[in-house]
């Protein structure tokens, strides 16, 4: 692998444009690389091909979906490459393609694009899913006020790059942490003997981060409101039950729907005017979309790749 600590300068740029930490993304890439070869090598391309062979490959999508971590297979590319390797990109992130599509065309020695590959894969198919399956969220809702939000329930570890792809489906993000936002569950309302003291107490204690309170009942959504809540989460919460909500609330505090949710009602629970709807299938349930990775004659001279 790169023996180098970081990315290249333009690959770092595009990342960081992304919004995504490039260092964060190199630990990620190099973490995973580092399992698939368990502190060995790749036994059966050492073995098979000759080390100055050189190849070129194609990514193409064997699905139609929504493209999500083109710059994450580059990363880990560049990470797994012990010499240059070319990369041109035939997609963006977020753009809808058909099956058969190619999405990235790689070059360089053949061994570092065989070690590359499944990790390459696994991280491309998997954000391009749960991009794709945020996009049918998001069209299913399309005509209403309402978006598409993400949960905390992520894969450990690929929680940013998830939450990227959420943004690349065109959905939104939740919060990133346990710290930059708070969000008022039963067991905190419980602990604090009920929905207004418990919302009181983080207020008090975080008068400037965003505070989610989550309630079961439209009496405690207003009483939520009325103690300042500006964010309410309605757990499992019926369609009727979701209009009362809104109709009380007025205006006064964003809603939303969260819980048992399915994409076949989606329409409409985003019709009866909250302003999310909580998904938490987004990132631990996505499909992955497939994704192949297909090489050409390799070039045993070791010429460059025209």
């Amino acid at each position: 692998m790169s023996a180098s600590s970081s990315l290249s300068a333009d690959l770092a740029h595009r990342v960081l444009a992304a919004g995504l930490d490039p260092q964060a993304l190199v630990a990620i890439v190099d973490a995973a690389l580092a399992e698939d070869l368990a502190g060995g090598e790749d036994v059966t391309s050492v073995a098979t091909v000759p080390e100055q062979t050189r190849a070129s490959a194609v990514f193409a999508s064997r699905a139609a979906g929504v493209v999500a971590g083109l710059d994450i297979a580059e990363a880990v590319l560049e990470r797994a490459a012990r010499h240059p390797v070319r990369c041109e990109q035939h997609a963006a992130d977020g753009d809808r393609v058909v099956a058969g599509q190619r999405l990235l065309t790689v070059s360089g020695h053949a061994r570092d694009l065989l070690l590359a590959e499944r990790t390459a894969l696994n991280l491309l198919g998997h954000l391009c899913g749960i991009a794709t399956l945020t996009r049918a969220w998001v069209d299913a809702v399309t005509g209403t006020s309402a978006a598409i939000r993400d949960t905390r329930k992520t894969t450990p570890l690929l929680r940013a790059l998830e939450k990227y792809a959420v943004r690349c489906g065109g959905g939104t993000n939740h919060r990133m942490s346990l710290s930059d936002a708070a969000l008022v569950k039963d067991n905190h309302v419980l602990a604090a003997g009920g929905v207004v003291p418990a919302f009181q107490r983080v207020r008090s204690a975080c008068p400037d981060l965003p505070v989610e309170v989550e309630v079961d009942s439209v009496d405690d959504a207003v009483a939520a409101v009325e103690a300042g809540a500006d964010l309410v989460l309605l757990d499992n919460f019926g369609l009727e039950q979701l209009r009362q909500a809104v109709a009380r609330v007025a205006g006064r505090a964003r809603l939303e729907a969260s819980g048992g949710l399915t994409l076949k009602d989606a329409a409409a629970v985003a019709a009866t005017g909250v302003d999310y709807l909580a998904v938490g299938a987004l990132t631990h349930s996505a499909p992955v979309l497939d994704i192949g990775l297909d090489f050409g004659e390799p070039d045993h001279g070791g010429a460059a790749w025209a």
